[in-house]
């Protein structure tokens, strides 16, 4: 049996108060995304989130509705998936300006994905599912602040490195290569300013490892890297504070 809200919204050609709710859904939840991104003062903000959700919801309203006038029983056949799918296109557009490189360390990434999350949530709100969007819009806080203490937690168990390194040379990579090859996981790196070692530039890379491996024998592997200058061990940990 064909739904009568479903029926009357075509009719209307989608633009009743059930369409405008989904609107209404869209741009809040997107808003509160967009708070948190906002709050940790990230490339990508309120607006940018915000205009997002509500811009996915509208595609999406309009790939269900907006075509219902083209259409005819049995010769014009339409598929509104078509429409939705470049959402998922288009938004790496934005997603892909907010990632960056400096310094050897790539930033943006969570950003980039919470853009592609909003998008998806706005999609859900247009495409009349508000239960899957505001499960995936507590799931976004979930991931964004309980999975933050954990890695935290984490975290605390690793042994941290301070190495000295001439820059332009690949040191970098060697360091992963090495790193990985002797069982242990790099949690994180920082790149900071060096000083000056007669005519080259030094940079001073900071490492969290994790990993069972000999930490030592690690410290001595990359002290013979070529392009390092010096490994200082900063604090090895072995369980949680």
């Amino acid at each position: 049996m064909t739904n009568p809200i479903e029926l009357l919204s075509t009719a209307s050609g989608g633009q009743t108060l059930v369409q405008l709710g989904e609107l209404s859904l869209a741009l809040v939840l997107s808003t509160a995304i967009g708070l948190e991104r906002e709050f940790r003062m990230k490339s990508a903000g309120l607006r940018t989130h915000t205009l997002v959700g509500v811009a996915a919801a509208l595609i999406m309203l309009v790939s269900k509705y907006g075509f219902s006038d083209v259409v005819v029983k049995d010769l014009v056949v339409l598929d509104p998936s078509r429409v939705a799918a470049q959402i998922v296109t288009g938004i790496g557009f934005i997603g892909g300006g907010v990632i960056f490189v400096q310094r050897d360390f790539v930033r943006g990434l969570t950003t980039a994905a919470a853009v592609w999350l909003t998008a998806s949530v706005g999609m859900a709100c247009g495409g009349g599912l508000p239960i899957l969007a505001i499960f995936v819009t507590g799931a976004y806080f979930l991931v964004m602040y309980a999975y933050t203490t954990i890695t935290r937690r984490i975290l605390s168990a690793q042994s941290e490195l301070l190495i000295n390194y001439q820059a332009g040379k690949g040191t970098v990579r060697d360091i992963m290569k090495v790193c990985g090859g002797r069982a242990f996981g790099v949690s994180e790196i920082e790149v900071h300013p060096g000083g000056d070692a007669g005519e080259v530039e030094t940079r001073a890379l900071h490492v969290r490892l994790r990993g069972r491996g000999g930490l030592d024998a690690l410290v001595i592997a990359l002290s013979d890297l070529p392009g390092v200058i010096s490994v200082n061990i900063i604090s090895p940990r072995h369980g949680p504070e």
